[in-house]
C-alpha cells in the first residue's frame, strides 16, 4: 500500500498525539506513537517528525521523547537511519523474540489481556489500600513491615530480567498478603500470572524498570505511614504505566 503523503501524516499527527501527564511521561510517549503507528497515522516506510517536534507535542522533554523512541526501537517498530535522508522509520519489523512473540498474539488473547489490566486498576489498588488501611489501624506486625521492605528491596536488587520479574510478581502479592483478604491474594494472583506473560511479549526497557521501582517504593512508603488513600493512587499510577506501555508496545 501507497505510503500516505507527507502532508497527511502531519496533520493526522497533529491530532492524535497529544500532550502525555507528566507521571506517565514515558510510558504515555511509547502508547501514543505505537499506537500511531499501529493505526497508520505513521504508515510503513514513512518518517516519524523531528524530536522538536514531537516532543513539544507530547509536552515530554527530548531525553524523554528518546527514551520512547529506544523502546519502539526494540519493539520492532521503527529504526534510526542516519544521514541524508535519514531519521526515525516505521518499519514494522519485529526484531527481537520479544516483539516477534508479540506480534503472533492472537486477538482473543490480546482482548483477554486488555481486560487484565482493567481488572488488575480495580483488585491492586484495592489491596494496598487495605494494607494501608492494617497499618493504620496497628494490624500489620514488625515481621510483616519486614516482609514488605524485603520484597522491596528484592525487586530493586535484581540485575537481570527474570529474577526481576520473579521479584516483581513477589513484591505485588506480598502487597496482597498484608491486605488480610485471601480473594484478593488469589485475584492478584491471577493477574500476575497473565501480566507476565504479557510483560515476556515486550522488551525489557531499563526505563521503565526505574520508573517501576520508584513506584514500588511510594506504595511502600504509603502503606508503612498508614495513608490509605496515597497507597491505593500510588498503586493505581504504577498500574496506569504499566498499562500504558503494554497496550503501546503489544497493541
Amino acid at each position: 500500500m501507497p505510503a500516505l503523503p507527507a502532508r497527511s501524516d502531519a496533520v493526522l499527527g497533529a491530532s492524535v498525539l497529544r500532550p502525555v501527564r507528566t507521571h506517565h511521561a514515558f510510558e504515555g510517549c511509547v502508547e501514543q506513537l505505537a499506537t500511531a503507528i499501529r493505526l497508520g497515522v505513521y504508515p510503513l516506510g514513512s518518517t516519524l517528525p523531528g524530536e522538536r517536534e514531537l516532543a513539544e507535542r507530547l509536552g515530554v522533554s527530548r531525553a524523554t521523547l528518546r527514551e520512547a523512541i529506544a523502546a519502539l526501537r526494540q519493539a520492532g517498530l521503527v529504526e534510526t537511519r542516519r544521514g541524508r535522508g535519514g531519521g526515525t522509520i516505521v518499519t514494522l519489523k519485529p526484531k527481537t523474540p520479544s516483539a516477534r512473540k508479540a506480534a503472533r498474539v492472537s486477538a482473543e488473547v490480546r482482548a483477554d489481556w486488555l481486560d487484565v489490566l482493567e481488572y488488575r486498576r480495580i483488585t491492586e489498588p484495592g489491596a494496598a489500600y487495605l494494607a494501608a488501611v492494617r497499618r493504620k489501624e496497628g494490624g500489620l506486625d514488625d515481621a510483616q513491615r519486614d516482609q514488605l521492605h524485603a520484597a522491596l528491596d528484592e525487586v530493586a536488587a535484581a540485575d537481570r530480567p527474570a529474577p526481576h520479574r520473579q521479584a516483581d510478581s513477589r513484591f505485588h502479592l506480598t502487597v496482597a498478603a498484608l491486605s488480610g483478604s485471601t480473594r484478593l491474594v488469589a485475584a492478584v494472583t491471577d493477574v500476575q500470572k497473565v501480566l507476565h506473560e504479557m510483560l515476556l511479549a515486550i522488551p525489557v526497557l531499563d526505563a521503565n524498570i526505574a520508573h517501576s521501582d520508584r513506584q514500588h517504593a511510594a506504595v511502600v512508603r504509603a502503606i508503612l505511614d498508614g495513608r490509605p488513600d496515597k497507597a491505593r493512587r500510588a498503586m493505581e499510577q504504577h498500574c496506569d504505566d504499566t498499562a500504558a506501555l503494554l497496550r503501546g508496545l503489544v497493541g
